[in-house]
């Protein structure tokens, strides 16, 4: 198996082979404070590519897992040569350290808690997607964003990708796929019938009561930590949530548009089974499958997942159909983009793919990380600010809202709120464990 150190080592080198993302203008060689919340597997990606950029110099490091941490702090320090300090509650760590940036990449639920934090502290943050577990938690992000005054990079990467940014630049020009009147978008997987497994006492290297923070206090499972939280809906909101945000991006990037007026999701467990959370055992309680209904204007969007049979049946198993009066363009991930045009005698058109593959999944993290800086530098909005983060990330918490009151909702994109219905815009907010505060709008 491949150290942990080994991996960080080869992904720098693999980074510095793909070549940094050239700032044009950048006029300094400044270094910031940089710190880091979250220090798993995809924070260490997110790390390798800021020491890549050779304009970070890592100070302080901070997670819940104490082995996490000592690992990550070892990796750090054998690819940069910098020596972080390490800490298991941010706060002491945005005291002490002071930060100039600030990189999150924790579950869901600890997002907006921890980006207001950094950014009260006066630093810059990278923050993964999605931006709030509920709505209002990212519309208090953008809130504090403002007052800072700081930049947000939000890990909406594929804004940045370059074969998402050319089939944007294909499908906004009227003459290629025409009128578009309709946007599906999918992310499909396989599965089998989930089992409980049971809960155990938590590793001692790990504070589970701080993992678990403003969400509910549930018995601890390995299904959980590490890596399964994204399925469990005290922490994310499963598979919409993760992946939805990606591709729900792409329709808002296009359009323009703040958000739907109407959405309607449906969807369940009937493969994986009823969840299951006692004292004993548990199992993941996110949908295995969900179809989910947005209307604007002038079109619908859909999406759709499921966690069983694949998608074999289909050329594409991933990304966003856009259907339009003279064709339809695929944009996908690994597989590029594709136009399809309605005369079946015209040609396809299609561009691959453009992925550092540093992760070995294939993403565009030291492009939007190059956009990070240069926004620092420049004193401007990076290409996934908060505010359209925000937005994106809107639009899957609107379906698993839905999809909880067992409606259709009607949406207020400028005041955001649900239009006459008390119940839903109950969901917008969620109530936090103490002693932590839900921030405010």
């Amino acid at each position: 198996m491949t150290s942990r150190r080994s991996f960080i080592h080869q992904t720098a080198l693999a980074s510095a082979a793909f070549g940094a993302v050239p700032v044009l203008g950048q006029k300094t060689d400044k270094k910031f404070r940089t710190a880091i919340i979250g220090s798993g597997w995809w924070g260490m990606n997110i790390m390798t590519e800021a020491m890549a950029s050779k304009r970070v110099k890592v100070v302080a490091m901070c997670d819940v897992d104490a082995r996490v941490l000592e690992n990550a702090a070892d990796d750090v320090k054998s690819a940069s040569g910098d020596t972080p300090k390490t800490y298991r509650d941010f706060r002491e760590m945005l005291a002490k350290e002071k930060p100039e940036i600030v990189v999150i990449a924790t579950p869901d639920h600890w997002h907006a808690l921890l980006s207001i934090a950094a950014l009260k502290a006066g630093a810059h943050v990278f923050v993964e997607k999605p931006t709030g577990h509920t709505i209002n938690e990212s519309r208090a992000m953008v809130k504090a964003a403002k007052e800072s005054g700081t930049v947000v990079q939000v890990g909406l990467h594929r804004r940045i990708g370059p074969h998402h940014v050319s089939a944007m630049k294909f499908l906004k020009d009227p003459n290629n796929v025409g009128q578009v009147g309709m946007v599906r978008c999918f992310a499909h997987s396989r599965g089998d019938k989930e089992q409980p497994k049971p809960n155990s006492a938590p590793p001692e290297d790990l504070d589970w009561e701080m993992y678990c923070g403003p969400a509910p206090m549930r018995p601890f499972n390995s299904k959980i930590h590490p890596g399964g939280w994204r399925n469990f809906l005290d922490f994310a909101n499963g598979t919409m949530g993760d992946w939805g945000v990606h591709w729900m991006d792409q329709v808002l990037w296009w359009s323009g548009e703040k958000g739907p007026r109407k959405v309607f999701c449906t969807g369940g467990r009937d493969i994986a089974g009823p969840p299951v959370l006692t004292e004993k055992e548990q199992t993941t309680d996110s949908p295995d499958h969900q179809l989910a209904v947005f209307e604007f204007e002038n079109f619908t969007a859909t999406w759709e997942h499921r966690k069983f049979a694949d998608n074999n049946n289909e050329k594409h198993k991933v990304g966003c159909y856009f259907y339009g009066t003279k064709g339809v363009l695929h944009i996908g991930w690994k597989d590029g983009w594709t136009f399809y045009p309605a005369n079946g005698k015209d040609p396809i058109k299609h561009e691959d793919s453009q992925l550092q593959e540093p992760d070995g999944d294939g993403h565009n993290i030291g492009a939007l990380w190059a956009d990070f800086i240069a926004a620092i530098d420049e004193k401007r909005q990076p290409v996934a600010n908060i505010e359209a983060a925000h937005r994106s990330s809107t639009m899957p918490l609107l379906g698993m809202i839905s999809w909880r009151i067992g409606r259709s909702i009607s949406w207020d994109a400028e005041r955001e709120v649900v239009v006459g219905d008390d119940e839903a815009n109950r969901h917008l907010s969620r109530e936090y464990r103490g002693p932590w505060k839900y921030p405010a709008v």
